[in-house]
């Protein structure tokens, strides 16, 4: 069974690592003119691959507590029984953790045992620390590098060829990763993980109860709350937004990282801005001068406003729907032929662009030869935004078209008395037949000289 899921597994990621976003750089100006303070900007739509805006996004920078992701991760794909009290706290971890300043926990004493699913709900809502590393203790036989060996490993596989963990929380900011790389495993992780539906449930929570003994302030129950405040109606206010399904904040000194997927309607997409400046987020500003900046937020809400406010998927091509005709030869029944999209295929626009702005490229001959079977692919068409493609379908025959035979040799005959072989035939021919010419004329001259010769000789 083991080896089924893996092969699943491998065959998932290959999806995900494979197909190749579209890019489309029309739409680049339109989001530059928001002024985003981010070092890195990935966004993706997911529905058809298109690429709506990247800024520096294949530019390694410090992942801070976006590691986790990776982390959570392998918990997920690593444990089965979510709910077994086996994790243990050992104390070096938190001598660790305590070399850094103000690192983010959720309350986890010395020497408590946990479960994975109580580990899982503490690294993703308050971003503990201490979490990652019992999570990276317990499953790396109890050597850390030998977990973060396997953070790599996975992130390799995964085709995140600029990331590099360091350890498993991203305290250490030699935590590097891109904004692609985080948009992809937030990618993978909300749609192509077999265990996709419980790590959306635990993004969309708010806040979790920890059991009691747990805890190093009390001994009773205790609650952990979300730092992603897109998904939480009641203390996100200006920052809440419905669309948002889930995500994972990370930051360091001054700046912050936020990974995350939204959906809103039929219009589902992956973002990732990294290196937001704390000095960006204007509700701070506004609404909260006495509680820390939430830069990566901020810009994450206007640049997905921006993206719903203003862009719609559109059905490009319909696989019902006429799209272009070609002559046909060797038919009786027809002259011409209809051709259909194989596929369907949707894109994104903007919203005061309609289908008339989407232009068309075919790759079909002028004529089609008969018979020709319905359902047949005979060619394609590549759709163009802005000189950008966003996507190319196989063009299937709309019917069915018999050979007639008679004009089937008619015309094979035709072509070959007006070929390049025929014609290079031809000239060989009269070639020789003049070579041929000139011998007998010489030979009959020469023939003729001699009989004079001898009757001059005879007398």
């Amino acid at each position: 069974m083991k080896k089924n899921l893996s092969l699943l597994l491998a065959l998932l990621l290959a999806v995900c690592i494979f197909a190749t976003p579209i890019s489309a750089s029309s739409f680049q100006s339109q989001f530059e003119q928001l002024g985003m303070s981010a070092q890195g900007i990935y966004i993706e739509n997911l529905d058809t691959g298109v690429v709506m805006y990247e800024k520096n996004a294949h530019t390694q920078m410090a992942a801070a507590s976006l590691t986790k992701l990776v982390t959570t991760m392998i918990l997920l794909e690593k444990t089965e029984d979510l709910d077994a009290r086996t994790f243990e706290a050992p104390g070096a971890i938190f001598d660790i953790i305590s070399q850094y300043d103000s690192p983010s926990h959720a309350d986890i004493k010395r020497g408590a045992t946990l479960t994975a699913r109580e580990l899982l709900y503490a690294m993703m809502l308050p971003s503990a620390n201490e979490a990652a590393y019992i999570v990276a203790y317990n499953l790396g036989g109890g050597n850390i590098s030998n977990f973060v060996y396997l953070m790599n490993a996975k992130a390799k596989q995964m085709g995140c060829l600029n990331t590099n963990f360091t350890d498993p929380c991203g305290l250490d900011p030699e935590n590097m990763t891109t904004a692609y790389d985080m948009a992809q495993i937030i990618k993978y992780m909300s749609t192509y993980m077999e265990q996709r539906d419980l790590f959306a449930q635990v993004c969309k929570t708010t806040s979790y109860t920890m059991p009691a003994g747990v805890g190093f302030s009390t001994d009773g129950e205790y609650s952990i709350w979300t730092t992603d405040l897109l998904i939480d109606e009641n203390r996100g206010d200006v920052y809440y937004r419905e669309y948002t399904q889930g995500g994972k904040t990370g930051s360091l000194e001054d700046w912050q990282n936020f990974a995350a997927w939204h959906q809103q309607g039929d219009m589902r997409f992956v973002s990732a801005v990294l290196h937001a400046s704390s000095t960006a987020d204007s509700y701070q500003q506004q609404y909260y001068p006495t509680k820390a900046a939430k830069p990566a937020l901020y810009e994450t809400c206007i640049l997905m406003d921006w993206v719903y406010d203003n862009f719609h998927l559109d059905n490009a091509l319909d696989t019902g729907a006429f799209v272009t005709e070609r002559k046909v030869k060797y038919s009786i029944e027809t002259d011409t032929v209809k051709l259909f999209p194989k596929e369907g295929l949707y894109t994104i626009l903007p919203n005061e662009s309609d289908q008339s702005a989407i232009q068309k490229t075919y790759d079909l001959p002028e004529t089609l030869a008969a018979p020709i079977q319905q359902g047949e692919v005979v060619g394609t068409v590549t759709l163009s935004l802005a000189g950008e493609s966003i996507g190319t379908v196989e063009l299937i025959a709309g019917s069915t078209i018999e050979r007639n035979q008679v004009l089937y040799i008619i015309s094979r005959v035709g072509e070959f008395f007006g070929s390049l072989y025929f014609k290079v035939v031809l000239i060989l021919s009269a070639i020789t037949a003049v070579i041929y010419l000139i011998i007998f004329l010489y030979i009959n001259f020469k023939h003729k000289d001699d009989r004079k010769i001898r009757r001059t000789n005879h007398y």
